[in-house]
């Protein structure tokens, strides 16, 4: 009997999306999405945050064909998965940080976070916020050496980021017009709000995103901050409730972390809850925690919550197993 084969039937790794988009376009885009934010950091800092960006994209693509080499894998290059993540390695990260360093965070990305959990789809946690932790964990010092603006000068002085201030409890914090526009000390996804947002509406348009999550992470984060200052009476509720949503990376992780395809919930409910957790966990660390920022911390755990978040919805959606008498 003639064995019959079928060439027309492709079994492929998550994101499994009904689009006319492929993986390479799709994290294309995204990468356009951050094209503001770079042009605005290197107004801010200079030119040494656009070397820093193309050596953590260069290192992560690297990274990427050897092991696949190696490992006698297709190669995925080409998707362009690894250079969104070298991209967001290096906007979580100071420009001024030594390059070396941010190759060490490209490895743990690459390597330990996607390629010995078998590739793209199959990774449990975003690989730009593991990095970034392992990072500040194992580099505290350079991690919080933030550069300040200065066009001319990248590297000529550092200081503290607003959420520093705030937590150090001196100095004078910046105006959210200057948090709104990008002209304070931080991060290239910590900079300007309005980069950020230009770029998330851009991937909400494209329907790259879906805007269920960067809407509840950012909303939580503002309500919760509203509530905590009007209970406390330390400042104006309104404009703290804002200056937290401006500062730190909320529009980053909001916008390009918390909606990753493969460590987030699928389901509407499970982005609500996904989100509002991002939020919540994040101002908890803000306000009571060691740490003046939470929101990579924040995405981590609900990554790993991410199962148990999806197994619940279905449930809810479905309807569980029922157990016979």
């Amino acid at each position: 009997m003639e064995k019959k084969t079928y060439s027309n039937l492709v079994v492929s790794s998550a994101p499994h999306i009904v689009t006319n988009l492929d993986t390479s376009r799709t994290m294309a885009m995204v990468i356009l999405a951050l094209v503001p934010s770079l042009l605005v950091s290197i107004w801010v800092f200079g030119f040494r945050a656009l070397i820093l960006t193309v050596v953590c994209i260069a290192a992560s693509m690297f990274f990427e064909w050897v092991y696949n080499k190696l490992m006698k894998k297709t190669q995925t290059v080409g998707d362009l998965s690894a250079a969104l993540t070298g991209m967001l390695i290096a906007f979580n990260v100071p420009s001024g940080l030594p390059f070396w360093i941010a190759i060490v965070g490209c490895f743990v990305a690459i390597i330990v976070v996607k390629q010995l959990f078998g590739g793209i789809g199959k990774n449990i946690v975003n690989p730009a916020i593991t990095a970034r932790i392992v990072l500040f964990i194992s580099f505290a010092t350079e991690m919080t050496t933030w550069p300040v603006p200065n066009p001319l000068h990248a590297d000529a002085a550092t200081g503290a980021t607003p959420l520093g201030i705030l937590a150090e409890g001196g100095g004078e914090l910046p105006s959210n017009m200057m948090m709104f526009l990008g002209v304070i000390g931080g991060s290239m996804g910590e900079v300007s709000a309005i980069a950020l947002l230009i770029g998330g509406l851009f991937l909400i348009w494209k329907k790259i995103i879906s805007p269920i999550i960067p809407a509840c992470f950012i909303g939580t984060v503002f309500v919760f901050a509203f509530i905590y200052y009007a209970a406390t009476g330390d400042g104006s509720a309104l404009n703290m409730a804002i200056f937290h949503v401006l500062a730190g990376g909320v529009m980053l992780g909001a916008f390009f972390m918390a909606t990753d395809y493969v460590t987030t919930p699928l389901l509407p409910l499970g982005k609500v809850i996904f989100g509002v957790g991002c939020g919540l966990l994040t101002m908890i660390i803000r306000l009571w925690g060691q740490y003046p920022e939470g929101v990579s911390f924040s995405i981590l755990i609900m990554n790993c919550l991410t199962p148990l978040i999806e197994d619940f919805c279905q449930k809810r959606m479905y309807g569980g197993a029922k157990n016979e008498k």
